[in-house]
């Protein structure tokens, strides 16, 4: 099976089930500046999932390109990658855990053809007054039994604490605040029967076991509780959140449990093989292949989105990436050239052709990967240099060397382990946080990441960029589109396009004509319509990203009409008033607003 078949087994399989279809996001969120990349497929659904009304109605599935920068430090092995899509479902209040288990069984083993003996379960086995998941249990071993397998606690389903099966935004339920949602959730093994156990990881192989016999290919949330001063108590609607790992999910399909020969990475490793020179079957080029593919497929979605290689927030990621990639391949070269990955981008895009290229983007891909590789390969070889000259490792040098010579700390870990010394990246971020800029100290706090806050402020600044993005049209024409925001209870920030530039006056105007809207104390509102009326009315949209066929539009008065998931204020008048600080030039014909 390849993966343009099982996206379309996955549509045509919950499109059966009466859901709807939600366009992807993308990788860097709008309107959220608590978190820095989108890395699951509920991400854009959290605020239905806390009770707001979706107008799509109560079913919904979407497959969501996902980064997880917390994994760059495990790839390497034969599952783990930071680019990912999560295949996903949702309940909205409407069914519960018989009909997502029972379905979602029926997708892996009736629709996708999996066998049944390779699927193992786990469940959520309680916590101090919430009980263990009996229901699930119950449930699973009628599923199981209707495919005669005989499924015990411990054998085919397996129970494990909060820290594993269950699910909140604050994770484990002691760290959950009074009033917040959550609940157990049930993952879904696939077990290779082709690898053997490895005992390092314990005496006893488990679907937890990180031997990478069980691969964990879905895992279904059920938002059951609320916590309350007095405990925990059932929520009067419940909802379903299922995710399920594409990559992995195919993997299964193939009955091969290294992600990187299923076709979404193998064209991509063939090409490397050849520019590089390696071969995958060689034991000491398959973990330096994985990271290059990895970090290289990664990069290029990140670049897709609008994302440029620099020292802080996505940016930072992004060249992070590209210089452990570039490291890896001048272990192998001794050079660093963009020649070796060159052909390697193109074969990216054509994997994804008309699922996310519509174009062929190589060419300006390509030319922010060889300007990255241009600037670390000057220094490449005086930090290489430098390390052969050091006898210890010490939390100063792997700082220095990643401030002078851009080398990401764990290819400097690595470096040192192969001497048998070691610092653990505990030890490494203490050191940069006594040392670095008050600046990069809030970054590394907002690397942790996190949900869009509802804060007073940040949704009055919401309200004002609706209000910002119609003035600068009429400022500038109907040229200006939008090209994202980043918004905090402190400041807001307002990207846009626009093929005139503004004139001196510009600031001044911008904010007279916000701030007279403010005083005006426009209502606002929404209104759930079909994508095409609300284009046809004029609503403004954020062009990088899909819309479903309805739509959330929110008014401000007769001013400004835009599309929006919202919250906002009720009028503009408890906004209070908007400070343009400055207008500042970010590209060609770009510019960004910031306020406060």
């Amino acid at each position: 099976m390849n993966h343009f078949e099982l996206r379309q087994r996955f549509s045509s399989f919950w499109e059966s089930k009466d859901h709807k279809w939600v366009p992807p996001i993308p990788l860097i969120p709008v309107n959220d500046s608590t978190t820095l990349f989108t890395s699951s497929g509920m991400q854009q659904l959290v605020p239905y999932l806390l009770g707001q009304e979706h107008p799509l109605g109560k079913r919904l599935y979407n497959i969501q390109p996902c980064f997880r920068s917390q994994d760059i430090e495990d790839i390497g092995d034969n599952r783990h990658t930071t680019f990912f899509e999560m295949m996903g479902n949702w309940s909205l209040g409407d069914y519960f855990k018989t009909e997502q288990l029972n379905w979602v069984f029926e997708f892996l083993v009736q629709e996708l053809g999996l066998n049944p003996n390779n699927l193992y379960v786990t469940v959520f086995s309680g916590w101090q007054k919430l009980p263990e998941d009996k229901e699930s249990i119950l449930i699973w071993k009628k599923i199981f039994k209707q495919y005669g397998i005989q499924a015990e606690v411990g054998e085919r389903i397996f129970k494990y604490p909060a820290e594993k099966n269950w699910w909140s935004r604050s994770g484990v339920p002691e760290n959950m605040p009074v009033n917040e949602p959550g609940g157990p959730d049930s993952e879904i093994f696939y077990k290779f029967d082709s690898v053997e156990h490895n005992k390092k990881f314990g005496d006893y192989c488990h679907p937890n076991c990180d031997c990478g016999r069980f691969i964990e290919i879905g895992n279904s949330v059920f938002m059951q509780y609320k916590k309350t001063e007095s405990g925990f108590v059932e929520l009067p609607n419940k909802n379903v959140d299922f995710g399920g790992g594409l990559e992995r999910i195919l993997a299964a399909c193939c009955n091969n449990p290294d992600v990187f020969l299923t076709d979404l990475y193998k064209p991509l490793i063939n090409q490397l093989e050849v520019d590089l020179g390696f071969n995958y079957s060689n034991s000491d080029n398959k973990k330096s292949l994985r990271i290059i593919a990895d970090h290289l497929k990664a990069a290029v979605f990140l670049i897709k989105d609008g994302v440029v290689p620099s020292n802080k927030e996505q940016g930072y990621f992004l060249r992070r990436l590209l210089r452990r990639l570039a490291v890896k391949i001048y272990q192998a070269k001794d050079e660093v050239s963009f020649e070796y990955v060159k052909k390697s981008i193109s074969v990216i895009i054509k994997m994804y052709h008309d699922v996310y290229f519509k174009d062929n983007n190589a060419e300006d891909i390509s030319g922010i990967v060889a300007q990255e590789f241009a600037k670390f390969g000057q220094t490449i070889k005086q930090g290489f240099k430098k390390i052969k000259d050091i006898d210890k490792i010490s939390p100063k040098l792997a700082f220095d060397l990643y401030q002078s010579y851009g080398f990401p700390f764990e290819i400097t870990k690595e470096i040192f382990e192969q001497r048998g010394q070691s610092l653990s990246q505990e030890e490494f971020n203490n050191y940069v946080k006594e040392h670095k800029k008050i600046s990069r100290r809030s970054m590394f706090k907002k690397f942790k990441g996190g949900l869009a806050d509802k804060e007073e402020q940040t949704i009055k600044y919401h309200t004002a960029t609706h209000l910002i993005h119609q003035a600068i049209t009429d400022l500038l024409g109907e040229t200006v589109r939008q090209e994202g925001s980043n918004i905090t209870a402190e400041r807001l920030r307002f990207d846009f396009y626009s093929n005139q530039k503004p004139d001196d006056n510009f600031k001044d105007k911008l904010e007279k004509i916000v701030n007279e809207k403010i005083k005006q104390g426009l209502p606002v509102r929404y209104e759930i319509m079909p994508k095409e009326k609300a284009y046809k009315i004029g609503a403004k949209s954020f062009f990088k990203e899909k819309y479903p066929d309805k739509v959330k539009v929110y008014f401000i008065g007769e001013y400004s009409k835009e599309f929006c998931g919202g919250p906002h204020v009720a009028n503009t008048s408890e906004i209070g008033s908007i400070k343009i600080v400055k207008i500042k030039k970010i590209g060609s014909d770009l510019y960004r607003v910031y306020a406060k």
